[in-house]
This record gives structure tokens, C-alpha cells and sequence, in this order.
């Protein structure tokens, strides 16, 4: 499937199906980042690994994806871990070996965004 297709497909599933099913999970991580046009919340699931105060994820849109603006608008953000909320400062790794970093990561959703992922960005928050 050509890149653009394959991302066009992921968006729409994960918009109208993945998210919104996924975010009812009590135990779903869920980041919660502020729209930066309209300055609400806006929440998406998501997968990653928690490491000390520090939270790992790999966008598979890079600076492509919705939350990924957000965030280099206002790197503040909420996470909900394990049902928990925590509050956090996002930062934006590009030079960061994104391979690497998803074999350090939950294989489920590694394997998740290695498949559908066409521009690879890690981010580290760190959780206050």
C-alpha cells in the first residue's frame, strides 16, 4: 500500500474507530494534550512505556500528527497511566534512533506503528 494511502487509512481508523473505542478502556494510556487553535483538551490513546518519571512513545506521523502540533504549541500535557492522571513537559526527539527505541517499547504497539507509522518521531515526557 503507497505511503500516503497506508496514512490516509490509519488516520481515518484510528479517528473513527481506534480512538474512540480504545479511550473507554479505564487502563488506556491516554495522552491529553491543549488544542492550539481552540485551547481545549484534546485526548488520544496511545502506547508507550513508562521508565522512572519519564514516559517513551514513538508518533508514527511525527510532526504530521494532531497531538504532535499540540505539543509544539504548548508542551504541557496530562497523561493517563494505569488510571491515573499525571501531569508533564512533552519534548520532541527527532535525532533520537526511533528503531531502537521501539524495541524498548511495548511490541504490540511497536509493531502497530512500525507498520502503519511513515514518519517515525520519539517523545519523552517528563512526568512531575
Amino acid at each position: 500500500m503507497p505511503t500516503d494511502r497506508r496514512k490516509r487509512f490509519t488516520i481515518a481508523f484510528q479517528k473513527r474507530v481506534g480512538n474512540p473505542v480504545t479511550k473507554l478502556f479505564p487502563f488506556q494510556t491516554i495522552l491529553e494534550t491543549t488544542g492550539r487553535k481552540s485551547g481545549q483538551p484534546r485526548r488520544t490513546a496511545l502506547g508507550g512505556k513508562r521508565v522512572g518519571n519519564e514516559f517513551w512513545l514513538v508518533s508514527e506521523f511525527g510532526t504530521g500528527s494532531q497531538y504532535i502540533k499540540n505539543i509544539q504549541a504548548d508542551p504541557r500535557v496530562r497523561l493517563r497511566l494505569r488510571g491515573k492522571w499525571h501531569t508533564g513537559t512533552a519534548h520532541l526527539l527527532p535525532d533520537d534512533d526511533t528503531v531502537a527505541r521501539l524495541k524498548a517499547l511495548p511490541a504490540l504497539n511497536s509493531f502497530g506503528v512500525k507498520t502503519f507509522g511513515t514518519d517515525l518521531l520519539t517523545v519523552r515526557i517528563d512526568l512531575g
